[in-house]
């Protein structure tokens, strides 16, 4: 470039910047909405080129700007996309130091927090920190410090769109890796979000701690009850996260307390349990009953897990699984918990001698041969009174169980 070339494009690039200056909100827009069509994807050389080796002020006036004006939503997603510009420009990580510098990562971590801005605005900052994140640990770090962790989890938990939540996800796992300062900080966030009424923000929480899991490699007590409380859920996408990762949790030292729950939530409460002596079962209530949902959910599980593991069976008879597992199938007001639990009641049946012994003996030779001619549907021939039998059962198995040979 010769000297009066140089000395010409020093000049537009004054000119451009007195335009952004003086310019009003019009006139930004415009300039952001000609900068980011032209220049998506440039270098940093290409980048400085462009401004005459000014880029940065360029930068700099943008980040003021955003500074003053996200709380209000003038333009943010626009100068969200042209800040993005510069960080994913090759070979321009001055340009991130630049933008650290001035509070870049708390900006973005604010936008995220303020319920007026638009969820494209919210998009964009997700983005942006998660360039951030990628550029190395000590970036990690930076946003986890930041009280980035809650912000993104609380932005997680309150978007109503799916891209969002998506992007906070995704950010959330980029987080945790690689990070072991705050990799922890992170599994906890995601617990947290597992009572929200969202079943997709409970569905991603689930797939993202299932990812970390192996990276954590440790397991928080205080994950057991948020965890099997999803199950009355009614979604069935979330209940196969539950399962696989219940599944992944049998391998840590919550094992004893996942047995203990998913045994314990197969009998509600007092004032919930089922009301086997009505002539009628009362379906149209039951069917509103999350507790329900959540009894033939455990029963489900139990099942798929006895299956997976004789040593797991074996832990759950001692845990009088059988009696419980009756008890369910007496429930008159829940067809489909009496289908799960007759399934995985069959199970344990044709695994343990000794349980066919015993439930053969609770509940009489007749009603023990109807219930094994046809497992699935002895819901649709109960009466009352053998609900009763059900669940007044009195079994308990003791001692150490054998399997039954195959």
């Amino acid at each position: 470039m010769t000297l009066s070339t140089e000395q010409i494009e020093i000049s537009k690039f004054m000119s451009f910047l007195q335009d952004w200056d003086r310019g009003t909100k019009a006139i930004r827009h415009q300039i952001l909405n000609d900068f980011i069509n032209t220049s998506k994807g440039k270098t940093s050389p290409e980048l400085e080129l462009q401004f005459a080796q000014g880029a940065s002020l360029f930068l700099t006036r943008l980040t003021a700007w955003l500074r003053i004006t996200y709380m209000v939503g003038t333009c943010v997603t626009e100068q969200l996309q042209a800040i993005g510009i510069f960080l994913t420009a090759a070979s321009g990580h001055r340009y991130l130091v630049e933008i650290l510098e001035v509070g870049g990562i708390l900006t973005l971590l604010e936008i995220l927090r303020l319920k007026q801005l638009q969820e494209d605005a919210k998009q964009e900052a997700l983005k942006l920190l998660t360039i951030i994140a990628n550029a190395g640990r000590k970036y990690k770090e930076l946003i986890c410090e930041s009280y980035g962790v809650r912000n993104i989890a609380e932005c997680l938990a309150n978007s109503k769109l799916e891209k969002t939540q998506e992007q906070a996800q995704i950010l959330l796992e980029l987080l945790a890796q690689g990070n072991p300062k705050y990799q922890l900080q992170v599994y906890k966030g995601l617990i947290a979000l597992l009572p929200c009424t969202s079943p997709k923000v409970q569905q991603m929480a689930l797939q993202a701690l299932r990812t970390l899991q192996s990276i954590v490699k440790i397991v928080h007590p205080c994950i057991v009850d948020p965890l099997l409380n999803i199950l009355r859920t009614i979604h069935y996408e979330v209940q196969y996260e539950v399962i696989e990762f219940i599944k992944v949790l049998l391998n840590y030292k919550v094992r004893q307390a996942l047995l203990e729950g998913l045994v314990a939530r197969l009998t509600p409460s007092t004032e919930n349990q089922p009301k086997i002596l009505h002539d009628e079962p009362t379906s149209n209530l039951a069917e509103s009953s999350p507790l329900y949902v959540q009894q033939a959910a455990a029963a489900k599980v139990i099942g798929i897990i006895i299956k997976d593991s004789t040593e797991i069976a074996e832990e759950m008879l001692q845990l009088r699984v059988v009696h419980n597992l009756m008890i369910v199938m007496g429930n008159l007001e829940y067809a489909s918990s009496q289908k799960q639990a007759c399934l995985t009641l069959e199970y344990l049946i044709h695994t343990f001698p000794v349980v066919e012994e015993h439930v053969r003996h609770a509940i009489g030779e007749s009603f023990y041969e109807l219930y094994m001619r046809n497992p699935e549907n002895l819901y649709l021939k109960m009466d009352s009174i053998q609900a009763g039998v059900l669940v007044n059962n009195k079994v308990n198995i003791p001692g150490s169980i054998e399997a039954a040979a195959e």
